[in-house]
């Protein structure tokens, strides 16, 4: 049973590593054309289909952001969207993943806790970098629909704060342990939870 729970978080990594980063849809001819494309450090490009992405609660740590980057998708579009770089993305509640694309629709399930990067075992920081744009977020004690400041705020300064109701759509995500020693086996990437595939 345990073997088959690690398949799925393994299974988990590997789709939204395919498929994503934060944003509402861009249309590639929408904005002027920007430079070349940022090389994403991942062997296969984003979908153009991308991923709606839901957290109840969260905690980002050591957000930084980076506005106006193109990347390429895999049809041959490029999107210009916003570059999240943190040391980790902590879900302290729920998180749902949902992809509809060629009439089936994907879903990844994390009902509880679980993370993106953070520290591995020998201390040093992880880093998940997230390309796109997000929709809607509640950071705590302040208000709700404050990406823009958040996003303005994270060009100068890391963030490090908790949030609710995260609503993004997402084209690539990255998590790396970037001073993993040779043989480590820690995991930067912890998703318990199920994946299902759907169609019509």
């Amino acid at each position: 049973m345990r073997a088959w729970r690690r398949a799925l978080v393994v299974g988990a990594v590997l789709l939204v590593a395919v498929a994503t980063a934060i944003g509402p849809r861009q249309l590639s001819g929408a904005a002027p054309r920007a430079a070349a494309p940022v090389p994403m450090g991942v062997p296969f490009l984003p979908s153009p289909d991308p991923l709606d992405v839901r957290i109840d609660s969260l905690l980002a740590v050591s957000l930084t952001v980076e506005k106006d980057v193109t990347i390429r998708l895999s049809d041959g579009s490029e999107v210009r969207t916003n570059k999240y770089t943190f040391t980790k993305l902590r879900i302290r509640r729920h998180m749902n993943v949902t992809q509809r694309a060629a009439g089936h629709t994907l879903t990844i399930d994390v009902p509880d806790e679980g993370s993106l990067g953070g520290y591995d075992s020998a201390g040093k920081a992880e880093t998940t970098v997230m390309w796109g744009r997000i929709d809607r977020i509640c950071v705590l004690l302040i208000a709700c629909n404050v990406q823009g400041l958040l996003d303005w705020f994270g060009q100068f300064i890391p963030l490090t704060a908790g949030a609710t109701e995260f609503a993004g759509t997402i084209y690539a995500i990255r998590t790396v342990d970037d001073h993993a020693a040779l043989g480590s086996t820690d995991n930067p990437v912890h998703l318990p939870g199920t994946i299902t595939v759907t169609s019509p």
